[in-house]
């Protein structure tokens, strides 16, 4: 915990001593803000009423945790490619951070995403610049290979920067595991293991989960998808070739075995997708997978639908149905 601290420290120190190069593109930003009627000097508002909570190491982690998806404009529309271009329109680097406060300010203290171009430098500068609290777990997306040097050196620096976790990515890890080379996967995870962070595995695929359990990769945590496929582009039987294929429009294609497969999985388990992508209401798909073992939902949320978001999560979490035990 005092690396943590003193890696914040040194960050939000250097940040603040930045060079006048620094300070003018910060004085742009605010500018830009101020013309959009916003503050990007403004203090980040503390959370008025907390979410429930587990652990995943030592971090304290909200049952919901903001997604990356939307922030990035990685927005998962089917055919409706307008809507991604839409996505970008909307959230600014500016409408990003005021994303950010919004969540926190409602209780979500935990931001899981990947890294995309000028992810670190927003991330960077809602905690350093603008005070804000939110934890980052955060997916490398550097090369895995036989030298791991490209993915060990990107894990480091992210480290440094103030990174709370690292997972691998889900995209790697289910490519990992079709082509049998679980011994990356242990080696990824033992390296941000070595930077003194939880270490975890995304998926989209259940056998990389599988894969791990199987043969003792000594993950910290799973992120893993889970939906069903009870809505109108839900997959049909024959549509399940690749598990993480947006051409039926969806992302978690046996979530019976999912279910039951990680009901003997002794290890916090973030559910993710969990919406399908906007085609499951929240409600709905907040309640299916608490009720059915996950411990914490990874939801990606535009800012007016936080508020609403965190009540539902609320109010599931008041009436759920586990078959699993809490691991987190």
């Amino acid at each position: 915990m005092s690396s943590k601290l003193n890696r914040r420290s040194f960050m939000r120190d250097s940040l603040l001593t930045s060079t006048a190069a620094g300070a003018l593109t910060l004085q742009a930003a605010q500018n830009d803000a101020s013309a959009q009627g916003s503050s990007a000097a403004a203090p980040v508002p503390k959370a008025a009423g907390a979410l429930p909570m587990g652990k995943i190491g030592d971090m304290e982690v909200s049952r919901m945790l903001l997604g990356g998806n939307l922030l990035t404009h990685f927005t998962h529309s089917r055919d409706l490619k307008y809507v991604y271009k839409l996505a970008g329109h909307y959230n600014t680097q500016e409408k990003i951070l005021e994303t950010m406060a919004v969540a926190e300010s409602h209780g979500v203290n935990t931001l899981v995403i990947h890294t995309a171009d000028g992810v670190m430098d927003f991330l960077q500068k809602y905690r350093y610049e603008k005070g804000g609290e939110m934890q980052w777990i955060i997916c490398p997306t550097a090369e895995i290979n036989d030298s791991m040097e490209a993915y060990r050196k990107q894990v480091h620096e992210i480290v440094e920067m103030g990174t709370d976790a690292i997972y691998l990515w889900g995209v790697r890890s289910d490519h990992l595991a079709a082509t049998q080379r679980i011994d990356l996967m242990a080696k990824a995870v033992e390296i941000a293991k070595e930077c003194g962070v939880p270490s975890g595995v995304g998926a989209h695929d259940l056998k990389a989960i599988v894969e791990c359990e199987k043969q003792g990769v000594e993950a910290d945590f799973y992120i893993k998808t889970l939906h069903h496929h009870n809505y109108p582009t839900g997959p049909k039987a024959e549509e399940i070739k690749n598990p993480y294929s947006e051409i039926p429009g969806y992302w978690c294609g046996n979530p019976d075995e999912v279910i039951q497969f990680m009901k003997g999985v002794e290890k916090p388990w973030i559910a993710f997708k969990v919406m399908a992508a906007g085609a499951i209401p929240p409600a709905e798909a907040f309640q299916y997978a608490f009720d059915n073992g996950a411990d914490h939902v990874l939801a990606g949320m535009f800012d007016f639908e936080i508020a609403e978001d965190v009540k539902i999560v609320s109010s599931t979490l008041e009436k759920v149905n586990r078959t699993r035990s809490w691991f987190s």
